[in-house]
């Protein structure tokens, strides 16, 4: 997905911190039930993530991820609906169902039959016209190949909404160490914000080659 070795490292730090963060959150505090999925799932998130930076994570199967996290996706919206009465508490789990939702989507690149439904591969086979590749480096196609507009507005929109969620993130852990406070609220704002930030160069690294 990103060629720059020092990038990828970067994106790999990110997401072990939002996974440490995610990690002792469930084994240090008594949580509701709630919580303890939620942080179970951004746990298994951030852990996939890792493993689809490097190359070799990349040629993993994709189809069985992919359905876990919209499964993690479906979870989040029936907490959103079925659990949570707070309206602010209703936005978080639809964040974090967006956030599942992104996951999948990576998965999803990282196979373009799954986008296909493999009817583009069997076609361009039966016609003897050569396959474009996928650039496994950046998992965008090339320019010729004629790939949808809306693979590009999908990333667009992904990026967009995670580099706002990673200054929303970012700005509220820094005011909420600025007004002291500590604990486990200004460590859940750093690995949300760690979390978005990494999602922010992934969807970038769909749209240009890094």
């Amino acid at each position: 997905m990103i060629s720059d070795l020092v990038l990828r490292w970067v994106v790999t730090g990110l997401f072990v911190l939002a996974a440490a963060e995610c990690g002792h959150a469930i084994l240090t505090t008594r949580r509701p039930w709630t919580s303890v999925v939620s942080q179970g799932l951004h746990f298994a998130m951030s852990v996939a993530m890792v493993v689809m930076v490097w190359p070799r994570g990349a040629q993993l199967p994709a189809t069985g991820p992919m359905l876990f996290f919209l499964l993690a996706t479906a979870v989040f919206a029936t907490m959103a609906v079925g659990v949570a009465h707070a309206p602010a508490l209703r936005l978080q789990y639809g964040y974090n169902g967006l956030m599942m939702l992104a996951t999948a989507w990576m998965y999803a690149l990282m196979d373009g039959d799954l986008l296909t439904g493999g009817s583009v591969t069997w076609d361009r086979a039966q016609s003897g016209a050569a396959m474009p590749d996928i650039d496994m480096a950046t998992m965008t196609m090339p320019a010729s190949s004629g790939s949808p507009p809306w693979l590009n507005v999908i990333n667009w929109c992904g990026t967009v909404t995670f580099a706002a969620a990673a200054v929303f993130w970012t700005h509220r852990y820094l005011v909420g160490r600025f007004r002291g406070a500590g604990g486990f609220g200004s460590l859940a704002s750093l690995g949300q914000a760690a979390m978005a930030a990494g999602m922010t160069v992934l969807f970038l690294a769909t749209l240009f080659p890094i």
